[in-house]
């Protein structure tokens, strides 16, 4: 009886997982059972650092926010406590994005706060 021949297809997966390690450090990159197993790593620290980036966006986002704050004279809390009083439905993307971006606008927010607050 001949011997079973595989074929193509593990040359094929092979070369799958190898073109994605393309970039790894030494072994890594060119070892098919190290690939593989740096890969599905590689897999692992994608899935967490999707759901890291979320976080530190809206850190950094507040970060700003409270930075102009402090430029009129308030702070993050105080701020969003009177915004949510005013009824102003902004998020803190957006606020972020005007207080770098439209300075004028942000201060225009901060007073109707203050009014509300």
């Amino acid at each position: 009886m001949p011997r079973v021949k595989r074929g193509p297809s593990p040359r094929r997966r092979h070369k799958r997982v190898l073109k994605q390690t393309k970039g790894f450090w030494g072994g890594r990159k060119n070892r098919f059972r190290q690939a593989l197993r740096v890969l599905w790593k590689s897999w692992q620290y994608a899935y967490v650092g999707r759901k890291l980036r979320k976080r530190d966006f809206r850190r950094l986002w507040i970060v700003r926010i409270n930075a102009a704050c402090h430029e009129h004279g308030t702070s993050y809390s105080r701020l969003m406590g009177a915004l949510k009083k005013a009824g102003v439905e902004l998020d803190r993307k957006v606020l972020a994005d005007m207080a770098v971006n439209d300075p004028s606008a942000f201060k225009a927010l901060t007073e109707l706060a203050a009014q509300a607050g």
